[in-house]
């Protein structure tokens, strides 16, 4: 089964199991006139809309790429994400609104043994559903459908809250409805917001995960000439479409035959094993040459000092003219760059003055 229908299937099921919640619990909240039930039947609702929602974005995002759009319409999954948070936090100031009203005119709730087992069925049901298409969003890489599948589990604890009032309700005479409803509506604000945050994260851009970066660059390093793998950025166009760029560094007495070939390999090796579309640049680094090795390691003790500083490479000494390049990537919390720069290139000077040196400041884009 493809990733598309698979998530399709996954929310379909969805739908039908919070279609059938919301029934019953709107019915036995109305007749025992709970807050607390009706609400956690809204917030079932909105899980069966967040399941459509999911739907129309992974099939809009699995468009193919067009001259408008490129690189293709992937991004859109996380628009429909960004979706979903919106309708959870609607759902959540609702509930806000109901259970503030219902906590300063309370009135009492009628609950009996049909209740409680139909809120005790639905929190296991919750629960199942949860795990499934958490574990189904997981496979798929579908931020839509771990989100849901978060937020189904969290209503499952949350239902065995209503289930608790229920029996404390029935037990001692004692209403905590209102309450009850604050504190619901408060869990459904905060699983809307951390959705919100994660699903706008992805459409900004964020960092390379680690231990992709680091396996990518080892993959990568293993290859006959490549001295190291540098400069990795990547994009994300939807779940399943990476776009990057990485530079390797290769002996300068290649040809550019032998640097084609290799290069060209790199890059559909990558794609076949990881499934990102990756340009590889190059960085020449000298070979046999005791005055590169010389000015390298003394870089190299230069920038020790310089905490700021987390990584050089790109080294190469151009003799014929008188030139030696490198790049410095540094912390984003460097705020005098400018002066590290200016301060590195001065040690150099003092060293090796008969040189000029060209610098170029990296950020630190991955690991």
């Amino acid at each position: 089964m493809d990733r598309e229908k698979a998530i399709v299937k996954v929310s379909v099921v969805g739908i039908a199991v919070n279609a059938v919640l919301v029934a019953f619990k709107l019915a036995v909240g109305f007749l025992s006139s709970s807050i607390a039930i009706i609400l956690d039947g809204v917030n079932n609702l909105t899980d069966a809309l967040s399941s459509v929602v999911t739907i129309v974005g992974t099939k809009l995002a699995g468009k193919a790429p067009d001259k408008k759009h490129p690189y293709g319409y992937g991004k859109i999954e996380y628009v429909s994400s960004v979706t979903v948070a919106v309708i959870i936090l609607l759902a959540g100031l609702t509930a806000f609104r109901e259970s503030l009203d219902k906590t300063l005119h309370p009135t009492p709730a009628d609950y009996s043994v049909v209740t409680l087992v139909v809120i005790a069925a639905a929190v296991a049901a919750k629960l199942v559903l949860g795990r499934y298409v958490k574990a189904a969003g997981k496979t798929w890489r579908s931020e839509s459908l771990i989100a849901s599948g978060t937020d189904a589990v969290m209503d499952a604890i949350i239902s065995l809250s209503t289930l608790v009032a229920a029996g404390v309700s029935m037990a001692f005479d004692l209403s905590v409805e209102g309450i009850l409803g604050l504190v619901i509506s408060l869990f459904i604000l905060k699983a809307g917001i951390e959705i919100l945050m994660d699903s706008m994260g992805q459409l900004i851009g964020e960092r390379v995960d680690s231990a992709l970066a680091r396996e990518l660059k080892d993959f990568i390093g293993e290859y006959p000439s490549v001295l190291g793998a540098y400069d990795l950025s990547l994009h994300q166009y939807g779940p399943e479409r990476l776009i990057g760029s990485v530079h390797i560094e290769l002996p300068d007495d290649m040809t550019a035959r032998e640097i084609h070939g290799l290069t060209r390999q790199i890059a559909e090796d990558v794609y076949r094993a990881f499934g990102i579309v990756l340009t590889v640049g190059v960085y020449a680094s000298n070979t046999a040459d005791g005055t590169a090795a010389d000015m390298k390691r003394t870089l190299t003790e230069i920038i020790r000092g310089y905490p700021e500083v987390l990584q050089m490479h790109g080294f190469y000494v151009d003799r014929s003219k008188k030139l030696v390049y490198f790049d410095l990537i540094l912390d984003f919390k460097a705020e005098n760059k400018a002066e590290i720069e200016a301060g590195v290139i001065r040690r150099m000077k003092e060293r090796f003055g008969e040189y000029e040196f060209a610098a170029v400041l990296d950020s630190d884009v991955s690991d």
